[in-house]
Parts: C-alpha cells; sequence; structure tokens
C-alpha cells in the first residue's frame, strides 16, 4: 500500500493602502471577527506571479519498489471550482511524462529522491491559481491527495471592493469571478483581504473571497456595519450558495505590467470617445486594476475624474487635499454615469512591450 505525505510552507506578506469611500449599507447578523480563523488542515503553498513553486508530494512505497517502476503512474490535475471537472497538468508512467496545454514547458516532477513526486511549476500565473490533485496509481491501490496552490503577490498587489453597473449585492460567485477578471485582476483570498484590513481597509458592504465565503473588512465599528460592540476585524457570513447569493466581491490585482496615464486633451468625452481617444494614442482604456495597481504600487495621484472600462468614472489620490479627498489617500469613485455624457476626461493603459 502506498501512502502519501504532504507539507507546505505558508507565508504572509503585507499589502498596505487606505480606502476611501465607504458605503453604509444594512449588514447582515456577523458571525466572525477578529484574528483571522483556522483554515483547516489541508495542504496550501503561496507562490508570486512570475516565480516557481512546487506543489509538495513525497510517495512512501513499500520496500524493494521503485519511483518509476513499471505500472506505477503519477497523475496531477487540476480541479474546477465545484471539483466536477479535472484539468490534465501532467502525467508520469515510468520514464515516459507529458504536461498539457498551459503547463507545457513550465512544469516538471521534482524527483529529489526515489519518493519524490512534487510538482515544480515554472513562471507561475495567476490563472495557475486553484486545487492540484496527486494521484499515485500502482495495480489495484490508488491514493490521491489534494494541494492547493494560491498565486497572491501580496507584497506587489493591492485588494480593492468592487460591484458592477447594475449596483451593490448582484453579483454571484461565478459572476465575481468574471467582474475582477474584466479589471485585470482574480478574487481575493482571505489572507490578502485581511492583510488590507490591518493595513487599513474599511469597507461597510459584503463581498465574495475565493474560497466561496463573504466577508467585510472592519476599522471603525459603526451601527449599521455590523454594530458598534462587535469592534474591529474581518465581518465573516461564512460560505454562501455560490450560484443563488449575490454580493459585492472583493478583487486582487498585482504587479502593473504596463503604464496606465492621464489622457491629456482639450475636450471632456463621452464613453466612446474615451475609448477611441486611448485607441487613437496607441493604448486601451485603463481598467479599474489598473488604476488601483498604479494608485497603491506607483503612488499615482490626479484630480481628475475619468472614464474607465467597466464604464465607471473614478480618479486617484495619493495625496490628501482640498477638493481632492480632503483627508485619505483613496480611489475615489464617481459612479457609472449615462455614457453619453460629455463631462470626464480618460484614464489609459499601454501593455508593456
Amino acid at each position: 500500500m502506498i501512502s502519501l505525505l504532504c507539507s507546505a510552507l505558508l507565508s504572509l506578506s503585507l499589502a498596505s493602502s487606505v480606502y476611501g469611500d465607504v458605503a453604509n449599507s444594512t449588514a447582515h447578523p456577523i458571525t466572525e471577527s477578529g484574528p483571522p480563523p483556522d483554515m483547516g488542515t489541508g495542504v496550501r503553498v503561496l507562490a508570486a506571479p512570475g516565480g516557481n513553486v512546487t506543489l509538495p508530494c513525497q510517495l512512501h512505497r513499500m520496500l524493494g519498489m521503485a519511483f518509476g517502476s513499471t505500472g506505477m503512474r503519477v497523475k496531477w490535475t487540476k480541479l474546477s471550482d465545484d471539483e466536477s471537472t479535472e484539468e490534465d497538468v501532467l502525467v508520469s508512467m515510468g520514464f515516459h511524462k507529458k504536461s498539457y496545454g498551459s503547463y507545457n514547458g513550465r512544469i516538471r516532477l521534482q524527483e529529489a529522491d526515489q519518493d519524490d513526486a512534487s510538482l515544480v511549476i515554472e513562471n507561475v500565473a495567476r490563472d495557475d491559481m486553484g486545487k492540484y490533485r496527486c494521484e499515485v496509481i500502482d495495480g489495484m491501490d490508488d491514493t490521491v491527495q489534494d494541494v492547493t496552490l494560491e498565486v497572491t503577490g501580496q507584497s506587489n498587489g493591492v485588494v480593492f471592493p468592487y460591484s458592477p453597473r447594475l449596483g451593490r449585492y448582484n453579483l454571484n460567485f461565478h459572476d465575481a469571478e468574471q467582474a475582477c477578471q474584466g479589471q485585470d485582476a482574480v478574487v481575493a483570498n482571505f489572507d490578502q483581504l485581511y492583510e488590507a484590513w490591518r493595513s487599513g481597509l474599511d469597507w461597510c458592504n459584503a463581498g465574495w473571497l475565493n474560497d466561496g465565503s463573504v466577508q467585510y473588512p472592519i476599522t471603525n465599528p459603526r451601527e449599521p456595519c455590523g454594530g458598534t460592540n462587535s469592534g474591529a476585524g474581518l465581518r465573516n457570513y461564512g460560505q454562501r450558495d455560490k450560484s443563488n447569493s449575490r454580493y459585492d466581491v472583493f478583487c486582487f490585482t498585482s504587479a502593473l505590467n504596463g503604464y496606465f496615464y492621464w489622457l491629456v486633451q482639450p475636450l471632456r468625452l463621452s464613453f466612446d470617445e474615451a475609448v477611441q481617444a486611448c485607441q487613437d494614442d496607441g493604448a486601451e482604456i485603463a481598467k479599474v486594476g489598473h488604476m488601483f495597481a498604479a494608485w497603491k504600487l506607483h503612488g499615482y495621484d490626479r484630480c481628475d475624474s475619468g472614464w474607465l472600462a467597466d464604464g465607471s468614472v473614478r480618479y486617484p489620490i495619493s495625496r490628501p487635499r482640498k477638493n481632492c479627498s480632503p483627508t485619505e489617500a483613496a480611489v475615489r469613485f464617481v459612479g457609472f454615469p449615462d455614457k453619453k455624457q460629455k463631462l470626464y476626461g480618460v484614464y489609459c493603459f499601454k501593455h508593456q512591450q
């Protein structure tokens, strides 16, 4: 019988920012606040975008059986969010190994010794995040272990709350994933939200996290946001129905791989004109994630309201001053105005070549 032991090293790094535009909404009863809860006994590994990571999988076999022996099969797959489907990552049968899809050329078995079936992923991407399954098959024996990869890049990233044009509490979990991806981001995990709260994030609207839970961070306890007696912390609604429950979402974006800028031009624009103006300048209209990354990571500061790709109008303030977020550094949200209004400029983004 083959048994499987896995271990992981989990570390946290800080993300710092202060956010404005705290929305006063009626909150549901809270279930938790304060320090992070026990995240369970499952194996989790953290990695930053662009780095390398090892998903541990150590084999202990019966005496006389060597790694790669005839009939021994190691298979790594990636599970879908609901674990109903699997994507092939790597299959090893003796000396024959095959990788699949976007993993081709980026992965290998570590094989530090004859018992090591750990998976090495190089040049980690955000899309690599998720749950992986290591399966070892030998005759009638079949042993399985899951490892969750968190792609954080927290030391070079920012968490931001997001709701669509439809208004607050209109996203199920799957819509939330798409909303973050549309803003050049991913759904934030608990560690990212917790560190953002520790760094001052205060937001009174509940949002999805990538584990399917719904939470929100409070640094200034108040009656509309879980009450004044609950103390500061993360308000946790627990796991929610991913298809039927509707909330906002907390997104995470990391390094800004390009140039974010205000397009200097004499006229105020409609949304369609703003899109075209960026294209004429050899760029694209910027996304919400681009603005937050430029603001938090590069100190971008501009007191001009500008169109973004989702049809919203916002502006980033790193140096609080009169008429421009006077009390705090923040990305200010003007709203989702009529796209035909010619009242705003535009923020553009050029991808890094």
